[in-house]
């Protein structure tokens, strides 16, 4: 087969829309590696954290026209050349499709549907334009990849799509996430940024979904530190006021820009990991956790249970005062913590490489016919 990805986010995104596109790419470029794989990208990358196999190819506008508008070759131009290159299917990989795609198949990935359920996070021009590029691509799709049953849900729920039409294949997490890191570079990590031994973590973006004032307000009356890795918007302000004015600063550990090796060095020395965000498509750190064999705690509802399993410790995401409590009875019993990793490591198994191919490549090939 020849597949096309809309490679954007791979080539260009930090984050996780960026690490779902560059994991599903490289599994199935080694799982499968008789086919090959287009990697459409309007301009040159930002982010260096993919290397091409030999099955790869990279595609960018052609052009002096095409080059300088890159943004519309993503949107229209890049159709003539799925033609030109014979692509069997298209795959868009973050909520949209470009147009007009008539010689492939095309399958498009919807991560979340966030902007509808919750609007006031965003600005009203940016409900408006994702809202309409989610229409059309689940209108002009020969099949719908939902990373969760949560998701899938949200897809009937708010734009309509048949359910039929929907197959829900999760997401997994960069390999290193899955790989025991010696001890002394641990260690040798921590102490290069005064981190001890025994901390939280968190990780995720500082925004309003995400929620990470309510943790640190969680642990003020306690003897222990938090590290939050993430990008900075200006919700951050306010959680670094109430840090500020509870004399917390000796406490909190806020982290950015942190590469990929080290925040497997994070997650697998963290004693907790916390994730009280309110609403997300699946929560890939909730997984990158349980791989690090660290017991989670996260919230209540949403798409929280597909990926932290039985075992995590679900609440509602405001109760400051349970999550408190909470957080004390792990912290003080190193059995239970014990019993969470292990068996939650169990549970995320599911997510592995070798599972998701498979899943992936039975969708191909049904689409195919």
């Amino acid at each position: 087969m020849k597949i096309g990805f809309d490679a954007k986010r791979m080539f260009h995104n930090s984050r996780g829309l960026g690490n779902y596109s560059r994991d599903l790419v490289a599994i199935m470029s080694d799982y499968f590696s008789e086919n090959k794989y287009f990697l459409y990208n309007p301009k040159k990358g930002k982010i260096e954290r993919y290397k091409l196999r030999e099955n790869n190819i990279e595609i960018m506008p052609k052009g002096f026209f095409w080059k300088k508008l890159s943004s519309i070759w993503r949107q229209i131009g890049i159709a003539k050349q799925v033609k030109e290159d014979g692509i069997d299917i298209f795959h868009g990989l973050s909520n949209e499709i470009p147009k007009n795609i008539k010689q492939a198949k095309v399958i498009v990935t919807i991560h979340d549907l966030i902007f509808l359920r919750f609007p006031h996070l965003y600005k009203k021009t940016d409900v408006y334009i994702q809202k309409k590029k989610a229409e059309y691509a689940i209108s002009n799709s020969d099949k719908i990849i939902a990373i969760s049953e949560q998701t899938k849900q949200d897809l009937i729920e708010y734009l309509g799509a048949e359910p039929s039409k929907i197959e829900v294949i999760y997401q997994g997490c960069h390999k290193v996430f899955k790989t025991i890191i010696e001890e002394t570079k641990r260690l040798n990590y921590l102490k290069e940024n005064n981190i001890p031994t025994e901390f939280i973590l968190n990780v995720g973006a500082i925004e309003p979904r995400k929620n990470v004032l309510s943790l640190v307000k969680a642990i003020r009356n306690m003897d222990t530190h938090l590290v939050i890795v993430g990008g900075k918007t200006p919700y951050t302000n306010e959680v670094i006021n109430y840090i500020e004015s509870n004399n917390m600063q000796d406490r909190i550990h806020i982290l950015e820009g942190v590469s990929i090796e080290n925040l497997a060095i994070l997650y697998q020395s963290a004693t907790l990991f916390v994730y009280p965000s309110i609403f997300e498509g699946f929560g890939i750190p909730i997984i990158e956790a349980l791989y690090s064999k660290t017991p989670v705690i996260t919230s209540l509802g949403s798409c929280f249970s597909e990926a932290g399993g039985p075992k995590s410790i679900y609440l509602e995401p405001y109760d400051v005062d349970t999550l408190e409590n909470e957080i004390k009875l792990l912290l003080s019993d190193l059995k239970k913590r014990n019993e969470m990793a292990e068996q939650g490591y169990v549970f995320v198994q599911k997510f592995n490489d070798d599972i998701i191919a498979k899943n992936m490549n039975k969708l191909y090939t049904k689409v195919l016919g």
